[in-house]
């Protein structure tokens, strides 16, 4: 068997496919594209979906690939088993009605055996119970003697739902008895890590229809997945992903950090590996735009640093250390990922960056831990509820492992067993979720059988005379269609574009002798025709027929200056606020822009105007717009920018508007300066790490700088000043409202003391405790806190209880000194329970809180409350 790094593995597996007719297609990003099934790619098919389910037919059957994936299911296990992680890479080959079981098989034994020399004898495989096919290849075709087939059903068939399925072959490799269980059953498919599975072979030959019948596919495919980790494991002969090459120099950096060895210790390693897997998912998802935040993706990414800088406090390390290690990753695989190494220091700053927040999260969770233990300790208890335990571990990020640490060192213990129930009960809620969206589609109509060819010529021409090639309505091919109906129609030449690259299908109209019919919708075929969506308002249209198809000319031109001014602003926003800036995600309308890029905060007034800027600069040096067609190397070669989810070809299409270059398929201006203008509307976050601007140009900035001066001119109306002087003036009559505010301040002060001297004169002594209450008058929330506050701080022993009705609200406040507290009187509570009385709630600490109600003419009785109240309490504390 030869020894190969995890480089020289993934290349070798796409050269050999290569050799074979196999496009290369790179990783997809971990995040899906146009797929709210999926939070994360997670399998190597996930991103060829499209061609699984015949929405879109690839140009080369024939696909090879290693993807990048996130699986997040058994967060718990990395680093306890030898192969559980959470990012890996999966090596794949795959068919799309081409070649089927003979070559995946055939293929397959010879790239283990031929390419990467494993011993024959110790390669068995599995196949489904029924697939006598599969078996004869095996069999009598690569030779493999019958008694290392081995025959399943379950586990041997695959299939998510209704869709296509199939049976699938599992190769697996002996790694000896030295990994094995001991029992003489062991065999392929044991829980032991003897037989280990390097390759699933999928037979996708079935359509699962939704009364759960099997029908044949009437075009058969090929997905193929081995997990390149463990590929690494055997050629390097380790026991265990994590010593492998793509691992173990992680270890080793961390190892030199903490001053600490890998293999010295078992509790140990299982941290180092935390560390090194949980490193790898961070690095890739922010590579690929996902930031730590507080949901989803973001959270996921959030839960594993957390969990991978808790691993490296078991290994004494008690500073950020983990930004230290992306160098490492670089250096194992930028060289095949260059996301990486382009992004490198931004996925530094923002590992370093969370790391330092973590730590005072820690902080945070261990008050919040010794408060629960504080009060549990004072009902009599010393055990933490699971419930209890999970709140810190789901809500605060704080881990469990922490929580029990810090609970034995205080005397206490923790219901794991509730914990696990809580935590189970969540697992449960996600995969159900999963189950309940995962799944393809099996929906197909006669869009996926056309293949008659259409040509867009929608990028100079806006009318043209074609013919109507197909009309399909309601998933079947018609003849035609009359006035009131709805269908999908395809000409042999059409101008109207096709909604992708964030750019919005054309409207128009295409009109026959016989009819017309408004255009509503235009989307791309599988086979990459133009279907326009139309609606027909007049006769009838029908298939061989010569129209006049006619695109709306005033919202395409609108389109277009939104389209080029996209690109200009993503240059604009990467000279302004770096080039970690990413776009996430675009919409290109006719009357306004919308542009989610990657960034880690609220762009400053500053930088939103920098940028205007340099978009309007760019739109007056009135630039020409170059498009090109050309080999995406020698694309990436002249510096041009992929945009987010698009599908590139062997030939890509390249826009140059000045100093922006990207790969695009859009329509766009022949000149920068026909853009007029640019505003920026709005800068806003729509997640953690994600930022918006959405934008006008043209007519549609004009208008808003006519909305804006008129908006100016009725401010200036209102505090009588002309749009020369009106800034001045505002800025004035501000300046005399702080004036008369301080002022204002200083009277409530001045009556707050006097209020505070009469209320001090007011103390009652309830059953020997010293109370203040009283129902005041007109006094908003921060009175009443200034005023219970003064009085703190002329009191040593108090119980004060303050009310008032301000604008129509009751509010409360109450305060408690800590004497009194450890005699069982808690502000929280108490408040609570005299706002009850006036329909109201609230609550707080134990030393002061506050409440509101809705019921102004409770409030005295509230207040009354407070002697049945302290009677209740001081009784306690007597008996």
């Amino acid at each position: 068997m030869k020894s190969l790094t995890g480089q020289q593995i993934r290349r070798a597996y796409k050269e050999f496919f290569a050799a074979r007719g196999h496009s290369v297609f790179p990783s997809a990003s971990l995040v899906p594209h146009d797929d709210p099934t999926l939070l994360w790619i997670n399998a190597g098919m996930a991103p060829l979906k499209p061609y699984f389910d015949g929405r879109e037919i690839p140009e080369n059957p024939r696909i090879v690939d290693a993807q990048k994936c996130i699986r997040t299911n058994d967060i718990e296990e990395v680093g306890h088993t030898a192969r559980h992680q959470t990012f890996f890479e999966m090596l794949g080959n795959f068919s799309f009605g081409d070649y089927f079981k003979r070559e995946a098989i055939t293929w397959a034994w010879e790239f283990l055996t031929g390419v990467l020399e494993m011993e024959p004898e110790k390669i068995s495989v599995t196949i489904h119970v029924d697939d006598e096919e599969a078996f004869d290849i095996w069999h009598r075709e690569v030779g493999l003697p019958k008694e290392r087939i081995y025959r399943g059903t379950d586990d041997n068939f695959w299939e998510i739902g209704e869709g296509p399925c199939g049976p699938c072959s599992e190769i697996f490799y002996d790694r000896g008895e030295a990994f094995g269980c001991g029992s003489d059953t062991c065999q392929p498919g044991c829980d032991c890590d003897r037989f280990l599975e390097i390759w699933n072979l999928v037979f996708t030959q079935y359509n699962k229809n939704a009364d759960g019948e099997y029908t044949p596919l009437p075009k058969k495919n090929i997905d193929t997945g081995s997990g390149l980790e463990r590929l690494a494991s055997l050629l390097q002969n380790v026991p265990n992903n994590f010593e492998t090459d793509l691992f173990k120099p992680i270890i080793d950096k961390t190892g030199e950090i903490a001053g600490r060895k890998y293999g010295v210790s078992a509790e140990d390693d299982i941290h180092f590996k935390i560390v090194a897997d949980h490193l790898r998912t961070v690095a890739f998802a922010i590579g690929d735009g996902v930031l730590p935040g507080n949901e989803g993706r973001s959270y996921i990414i959030r839960r594993l640093l957390r969990r991978a800088v808790r691993s490296g406090r078991r290994l004494g390390i008690e500073n950020p250390f983990m930004y230290r290690l992306v160098e490492v990753v670089d250096q194992i695989m930028g060289d095949d990922y260059p996301e990486i190494r382009e992004k490198r220091s931004l996925i530094e700053r923002v590992v370093k960056t969370e790391e330092e927040r973590f730590h005072e999260t820690l902080s945070e969770g261990e008050a919040l831990l010794a408060q629960s233990m504080k009060a549990l300790k004072a009902a009599g208890t010393t055990v933490i509820s699971g419930g209890d335990a999970f709140k810190l571990y789901d809500t605060y990020g704080f881990p469990i492992d922490l929580t029990v640490e810090i609970a034995h060192e205080s005397g206490f213990e923790v219901d794991r067993d509730g914990f696990e129930a809580e935590l189970e009960a969540q697992r449960t809620r996600a995969r159900q979720a999963r189950q309940a969206n995962e799944g393809m589609s099996s929906q197909r109509g006669a869009l996926e059988t056309l293949t008659t060819p259409s040509t867009f010529v929608g990028y100079g021409e806006l009318t043209v005379d074609a013919q109507i090639v197909a009309i399909v309505q309601d998933g079947e091919l018609v003849d035609g269609v009359g006035v009131g109906h709805e269908a999908q129609i395809i000409l042999d030449t059409t101008p109207f574009y096709a909604e992708s690259g964030g750019q919005v299908a054309d409207k128009g109209e295409i009109v026959s002798p016989n009819g017309r019919a408004e255009v509503v919708d235009v989307r791309k075929a599988p086979h990459g025709q133009h279907v326009m969506t139309i609606q027909v308002t007049d006769g009838s249209l029908h298939t061989g027929e010569e129209v006049r198809a006619h695109v709306d000319a005033e919202k395409r031109k609108d389109t277009v200056k939104n389209h080029t001014a996209t690109h200009l602003l993503h240059k604009a926003l990467r000279q302004v606020l770096g080039t970690h800036v990413a776009q996430a995600g675009s919409l290109v309308e006719p009357d306004r822009l919308r542009f989610d890029f990657s960034h880690f905060g609220p762009m400053t007034e500053d930088e939103i105007e920098r940028v205007e800027a340099l978009v309007n600069e760019d739109i007056w040096k009135d630039s020409h717009v170059v498009i090109r067609e050309m080999d995406i190397d020698d694309a990436k070669a002249l510096g041009a920018m992929a945009l987010f989810g698009e599908k590139y070809g062997k030939r890509v299409r390249v826009v140059q508007a000045g100093d922006s270059i990207e790969l695009c398929g859009g329509c766009h201006v022949e000149r920068t300066g026909l853009i007029g203008q640019f505003r920026i509307v709005s800068e806003t976050g729509i997640g953690s790490g994600t930022r918006r601007i959405e934008a006008v140009t043209g007519r549609h900035a004009y208008e808003l700088g006519r909305v804006r001066e008129g908006q100016l001119r009725q401010i200036g109306d209102l505090v009588k000043a002309g749009p020369a002087n009106v800034v001045d003036k505002v800025a004035r009559m501000l300046a005399d409202m702080r004036v008369l505010e301080r002022e204002l301040e200083s009277a409530k002060a001045r009556l707050n003391h006097g209020r505070v001297d009469e209320l001090l004169g007011r103390i009652e002594h309830l059953h020997g405790i010293p109370v203040v209450r009283a129902a005041l008058s007109d006094i908003d929330m921060d009175g009443l806190r200034q005023l219970a506050d003064e009085l703190r701080n002329r009191l040593t022993t108090y119980m004060l209880v303050l009310g008032s009705v301000h604008n129509e609200k009751v509010q409360f406040v109450a305060a408690i000194s800590k004497d009194l507290q450890a005699k069982g009187f808690h502000a929280g509570n108490i408040v609570k329970e005299v706002a009850q009385i006036a329909g109201g709630g609230g609550g707080g600490r134990p030393d002061m809180a506050q409440a509101g109600a809705r019921d102004p003419g409770k409030l005295t009785a509230a207040i009354e409350k407070v002697d049945e109240i302290v009677a209740s309490i001081a009784g306690n504390v007597q008996a």
